[in-house]
């Protein structure tokens, strides 16, 4: 019977060294998972505030073109404007003088 004891308790001892390391696997397995959320959180967080700032950046050149192009627009406004007040100068004379024919001749 010695034998089967010492059998049996060589068994017992596997099951004892296997047992710690199974758990000793989970607890890896639970920090690697750990660790893996953490870093993605990050990637995450990261990956945010770069699309955020992105968007930003993007926002501010349309900002900035979108003004420009109002700017010319005003300036083209403010050239024809003034183009046709000059041309309306230059025919103030002629006009005039035709009213004042067509009042006077009716």
């Amino acid at each position: 019977m010695p034998v089967e004891k010492s059998l049996l308790a060589k068994i017992r001892e596997k099951e004892l060294e296997v047992s710690v390391k199974i758990d000793d696997a989970r607890v890896g397995a639970d920090r690697m998972i750990d660790q893996a959320r953490k870093d993605s959180l990050e990637i995450v967080t990261s990956s945010e505030k770069e699309g955020k700032k992105a968007a930003d950046e993007f926002l501010e050149n349309e900002m900035i073109r979108v003004q420009a192009e109002a700017d010319q627009i005003r300036t083209k406004a403010r050239e024809e404007v003034e183009s046709v007040r000059q041309r309306g100068k230059k025919n103030l004379p002629r006009a005039v003088e035709r009213i004042a024919s067509i009042i006077l001749s009716g």
